[in-house]
């Protein structure tokens, strides 16, 4: 658990009002933090302060960071967690679609934190920032391709920022393997098979919200004071490779 307190800190967590957002909205404010978060629904029943904003709009971006420094006075660390994609075959998916998924997965995290930036330059101890990215980044990504490529992009965005904005932003990515959420239905079917899914996974189990927001703590914190321009994965292990179900070379002949 998480040892190192964030209190006088203030901490953005972009969509944070359910799932991995929500947990890492939990830790930061375990660790003492104030916390904000935001989301395109009208309300949200979140422990955090809650503002209304669709990060894939710019104008919306620059209200959701001016309001939050007119209400705290500074911001130290962003988490860009926003994201997401329903399952849609590349070969069949609509443009527009496309646009969107790239827009939320890629685009805004990069307005985000450009905002953001603005705000910790001008600060003396600076800021952090973490994108939350995902496995279907570093590997294929069938079913979500432009998902899949919009997060291998923001891992690489991540370290550009980190040098532009070197030394007073440090920037990282979280690579997040299979959560369990209230909506690992959608993904995974019913608790069979998220079991199932957990069973692939050399640690046994799919990693919780709250597995995340550890990893988002450590690299908020002084203890990662000189990790900037890395990646962090969070995934169990990984998957085990297919190939060695398929083979037959450590069969019983």
């Amino acid at each position: 658990m998480n040892t190192v307190s964030f209190a006088g800190q203030v901490v953005l967590v972009t969509g944070g009002s359910r799932g991995v957002g929500l947990g890492i909205v939990r830790g930061f404010l375990a660790a003492g933090a104030s916390v904000v978060t935001c989301g395109r629904a009208e309300t949200a029943d979140v422990p955090a302060r809650y503002l209304r904003a669709d990060v894939r709009d710019v104008s919306q971006v620059d209200v959701l960071v001016s309001t939050v420094v007119a209400e705290f006075g500074r911001l130290d660390v962003v988490v860009n967690n926003a994201g997401g994609a329903p399952p849609a075959e590349a070969a069949t998916a609509s443009p527009r679609l496309h646009e969107k998924i790239v827009a939320l997965n890629l685009l805004a995290p990069l307005h985000v934190s450009q905002r953001a930036n603005a705000v910790m330059q001008q600060q003396d101890p600076g800021g952090v920032i973490v994108m939350i990215g995902s496995v279907s980044g570093t590997r294929p990504s069938p079913g979500t391709a432009a998902y899949g490529a919009a997060k291998a992009g923001l891992a690489n965005l991540a370290t550009s920022l980190a040098v532009e904005w070197a030394p007073k932003v440090r920037v990282n990515t979280v690579v997040v393997g299979p959560v369990d959420t209230e909506l690992s239905h959608l993904h995974y079917g019913d608790a069979d098979g998220v079991a199932a899914v957990g069973a692939t996974i050399p640690a046994g189990r799919m990693a919780t919200p709250a597995d995340v927001a550890q990893a988002c703590l450590f690299l908020a914190s002084p203890a990662a004071e000189f990790v900037s321009g890395s990646t962090l994965t969070v995934h169990g292990g990984g998957e085990r490779p297919a190939f060695l179900a398929a083979s037959n070379a450590a069969q019983p002949r």
